[in-house]
């Protein structure tokens, strides 16, 4: 077993005042690492990777009670992309029942910690919903160009 130790650190000064900061934290009892690049052709939808509850469903499927930690970084030094993550509301490991959709612009990073009910989607009320559920999959949208995509997992 391993320890994952992430910082994030910023930077910023105005006025001769600085404003940035670091923060670290650890993780235990890491087993697996998954880190790869991925080229998503232009005009294209790739999906990064695929979780289930029983990771034995498929060679590629990440057991998501195992998951940890996940870091998605857009590479590209000046398109965006758009990620997807597709919710198995129903958690039945059948298929995505929900999605949200974020933003990354060039050079930008996301980070997640666990996988399993870790986002929340509701689209007919502008209402706070905390009902959580697992994450199914992690889709990329390229837009228009292609771009590389840096994805790390960490499970136990």
């Amino acid at each position: 077993m391993a320890t994952l130790s992430v910082t994030h650190q910023e930077s910023i000064t105005i006025n001769n005042t600085q404003y940035g900061g670091t923060n670290s934290f650890s993780i235990t009892g890491i087993n697996n690492v998954i880190k790869r690049v991925i080229t998503v052709a232009a005009n294209n939808d790739t999906t990064l990777a695929s979780f289930h509850s029983d990771q034995h469903d498929d060679d590629m499927t990440i057991d998501v009670e195992n998951v940890k930690y996940v870091r998605l970084t857009n590479l590209d030094g000046s398109n965006l992309i758009n990620l997807n993550f597709q919710l198995d509301a129903g958690e039945d490991d059948s298929a995505a029942d929900e999605s949200a959709s974020f933003q990354l612009l060039a050079g930008q990073s996301f980070i997640m910690g666990d996988a399993d009910d870790c986002m929340s989607v509701d689209d007919d009320a502008a209402t706070p919903d905390f009902t959580m559920h697992p994450l199914e999959s992690i889709i990329v949208d390229s837009g228009a160009n292609a771009v590389q995509v840096e994805m790390l997992i960490a499970t136990v």
